[in-house]
């Protein structure tokens, strides 16, 4: 009876603590109310630690729900004690330390994150030095099948000696019935060491040998034996590999990936390159000459920094003698300024006359103005300075305009299949959105040999990947000024802010620059300085980079669904995305339109949490202006109001919950929770290519219904519309034929259902219902002269 009891116990254990971790980590439960200060004690702000804990039993697994602890990760046992992972701060510790609940470990600290970050920043040349081999060596250490009461499997290890960087793929073929069959392993590594790569998959005939190579060049190939070390029950996790990215990267790394990708899959995959080249990670080379606003002169090379302007020299000098006239003189790659003097021998030259005389004398090598619109009536100083672009990122890092290159992933790729664009960092500091986007093109290239959903995308659409629309605006980000938010185009000009000291307030947003809604239309959400985060440039499409999401959807007419991907907040939401200084929108999508974004939505959003949890909250999800804010300009409205393109805009970076409150996680978080960010909304851009294939099938009419339908009533009444799945009505009330010209069923408010349409007097209404894939009631021609369409008549007896 006594082991009964104890295993009943642990049971009970499992119970509590699983019942405990899914309230908590799935929906979001445990204040910390035990961490409340009573009433007289001083509220201290405590630090959080993520610790590992060791619950001995069920009473002490209670005493964690009683105070609101919410559990941060997986649960685990060992020698009949189950460790979880919490965040706890100092004085819980010493509470649950009471409650016989040890503190197995302590896993991050502030100070631990910190070191994370820096650990972070290493990656790239742990990884380049991992593959600096021109050619990796591969070892196959198990090639086994087996076969149990449900199938027979082949299972494979194997190790590169390149493996510890996820960029690295292994790849396994073999043959089985007469064809090649091939898988791609997924990589397995614990606690930051690489372990091996493996797969393991139902077979229908059992190979002889299996040759497993990878990108990197090495090869293996073994013998298949059969495992004797016993059976397993029921059938494994179907194999999808996932997870192949392994640190941020930077323009120069999602080049190389993109390039590699395409060389390796030349099938699937094909590189557009954009036509439109950025203008470059580069400046003009400049200094302040003076101290003061008033008497200070700002200096710009005419060359970029890269092709000369670097390295120039300028000096303002006293001539030390009076009556002095002003004078410019060039040699070689100086400027020397002698000031003018008084009789006194005292300096005479204003800023502006310096900066005129500079003009004047040296435009052949500089220009110069005062300081940011300064009347320049103060003495210039003697100084003296050599230009800099301010540039810091290494020398690889090309400074020419850059072409920004497109994934075009798919089996047939002629136009014939729906299309689906997914684009990321228009915004260069949002360092995980790149992530998400070559995440998905590893994902899908990767598993199409051997996973039957993915090489049903593959082969049933048109995929558009776009890891970095802002090259120039990600190195700037990466080397120089980490918050940059906007490309690197300077258009303040010698009366406004073009010092040196305000190079980190340059730029356009480029999802700003578009066509609809624009603030140079009226629009609210963006700006028309030169220096602010939101420049919307100095005319609409003004940018390189925008032009290239206007060419590729103008190029491309067979795309049908687009994502935009941003950070960070947890937002997801799509058209209108502008209002004007009236608060009036742009027009909203029809109540059946809407009904289908959220429908999308809904999947879409299921497939992030499906990865570690994260729910995009219903308050953060929906028609831009109604969850976040007006944002004039953006291409997304320009996709959808331009090309008909149903396009959402992701933010990823969900807010975390802290047991207290929710905790932003910034533009650019510790790589760890970047990494799960990418994984997640990974997921959802392949939830967004399901939506466009189920979308590409649906070949079924909408059905509806009025309600109340026809019939006589002895006051007005108000009819509504039933459908058997998100579709537009367009309805006429004079007895004409409905068309694509008639009005069209819209929402009754924001984000409220669909509206309804109040009869007063005898009227006949017509209509017919369209869903999003094209597809008509009854077969109905709206520009044909069939009458085939709904009709009901409703009677009004006053």
């Amino acid at each position: 009876m006594g082991k009964r009891r104890e295993w009943l116990q642990r049971l009970t254990v499992i119970a509590v603590i699983v019942a405990l971790f899914g309230s908590m980590l799935y929906a979001g439960l445990g204040e910390r109310t035990a961490a409340e200060p009573e009433p007289g004690e001083p509220i201290v702000e405590e630090e959080l630690l993520h610790a590992q804990l060791e619950v001995p039993d069920a009473e002490a697994a209670m005493k964690i729900m009683e105070m609101g602890i919410e559990f941060d990760h997986g649960i685990h046992e060992h020698d009949g004690v189950y460790e979880v992972e919490a965040m706890v701060t100092p004085s819980e510790i010493e509470k649950l330390e009471s409650y016989g609940i040890e503190v197995h470990d302590v896993l991050m600290t502030q100070q631990l994150w910190t070191e994370r970050v820096e650990e972070m920043n290493a990656t790239v040349q742990q990884n380049a030095s991992i593959q600096s081999a021109s050619t990796d060596k591969v070892q196959i250490l198990r090639a086994d099948h087996y076969t149990n009461q449900a199938a027979t499997f082949l299972y494979v290890e194997a190790k590169s000696s390149a493996g510890a960087a996820a960029s690295t793929s292994l790849r396994a073929t073999w043959m089985e019935d007469g064809e090649e069959r091939s898988a791609t392993l997924s990589r397995r590594s614990d606690y930051g060491e690489y372990l091996y790569h493996w797969f393991e998959l139902t077979v229908d005939e059992v190979p002889e040998t299996v040759t497993v190579t990878s990108n990197q060049g090495g090869s293996a190939t073994a013998e298949v034996t059969e495992w004797l070390g016993g059976e397993k029950k029921g059938n494994p996790k179907e194999h999808y590999v996932t997870d192949f990215i392994d640190s941020y990267m930077t323009p120069t790394m999602i080049n190389e990936r993109i390039d590699q990708l395409a060389a390796e899959f030349p099938d699937l995959v094909e590189v557009i390159e954009m036509p439109h080249k950025t203008n470059g990670y580069r400046r003009h080379a400049m200094a302040t000459m003076g101290g003061f606003t008033n008497t200070a002169v700002v200096v710009h090379s005419k060359a970029w920094g890269h092709e000369g302007g670097n390295g120039i020299e300028v000096e303002f000098v006293n001539p030390g003698a009076p009556s002095s006239p002003l004078t410019v003189t060039t040699e070689d790659n100086k400027v020397t300024v002698s000031l003018a003097t008084n009789a006194s021998g005292s300096l005479t030259s204003t800023a502006r006359q310096v900066a005129n005389a500079i003009n004047s004398e040296a435009d052949d090598l500089v220009s110069a103005n005062t300081y940011r619109n300064n009347t320049g009536a103060g003495i210039a100083q003697v100084w003296s300075s050599t230009l800099t672009d301010g540039l810091s990122g290494p020398e690889y890092v090309s400074r020419e305009p850059q072409t920004v290159k497109a994934l075009r992933i798919g089996k047939t790729r002629d136009g014939s299949k729906p299309g689906v664009l997914g684009y990321a960092q228009e915004h260069a500091r949002e360092w995980v959105t790149p992530l998400v986007v070559v995440e998905t093109a590893e994902r899908l290239l990767r598993n199409y040999a051997h996973d039957g959903d993915t090489k049903r995308l593959v082969n049933n659409l048109d995929i558009f990947l776009i890891p970095m629309v802002n090259p120039d605006g990600s190195n700037y980000s990466f080397y120089d000024f980490n918050m940059q938010r906007r490309n690197m185009t300077n258009y303040c000009g010698p009366t406004q802010n073009n010092d040196f000291g305000a190079r980190n307030a340059w730029g356009v947003d480029l999802n700003r620059n578009h066509s609809v809604g624009s603030i140079h239309d009226g629009f609210v959400g963006a700006s028309l300085s030169c220096t602010s985060d939101t420049f919307a440039g100095p005319e609409i499409n003004s940018e390189p980079e925008a032009k290239n999401i206007v060419w590729l959807a103008d190029t491309y007419d067979n795309l049908k669904f687009g994502m935009n991907i941003h950070s960070h907040g947890g937002y997801f939401m799509w058209s209108p995305g502008a209002y004007d200084t009236n608060r009036e929108t742009l027009p909203r999508p029809t109540a059946g339109e809407e009904a289908f974004y959220w429908g999308a939505s809904e999947h879409i959003l299921k497939r992030i949490q499906e990865h570690r949890g994260t729910v995009i909250r219903p308050t953060r999800t929906g028609p831009i202006p109604d969850v976040l804010y007006s944002a004039a300009g953006n291409s997304a409205d320009y996709l959808w109001y331009e090309k008909g393109i149903y396009t959402w805009n992701f933010e990823v970076g969900a807010q975390l919950w802290n047991g207290r409150q929710w905790v932003s996680v910034g533009f650019q978080p510790a790589y760890d929770e970047g990494h799960e960010e990418a994984m997640e909304f990974a997921n959802g851009l392949i939830g967004l290519l399901e939506v466009a294939y189920q979308h590409s099938k649906d070949k079924q009419p909408p059905k509806s219904n009025a309600v109340p339908g026809k019939g006589t009533f002895s006051n007005p009444v108000e009819v509504e519309f039933e459908l058997s799945e998100p579709a537009t009505i367009y309805y006429t009330l004079d007895g004409s034929r409905p068309n694509f010209e008639s009005a069209k069923i819209q929402l009754s408010g924001t984000r409220e259902p669909a509206e309804k349409l109040l009869i007063e007097e005898t009227t006949t209404i017509n209509w017919f219902a369209i869903d999003p894939a094209g597809n008509v009631e009854k077969n109905y021609n709206p520009l044909g002269k069939g009458n085939n369409f709904n009709s009901a008549t409703i009677r009004i007896n006053k």
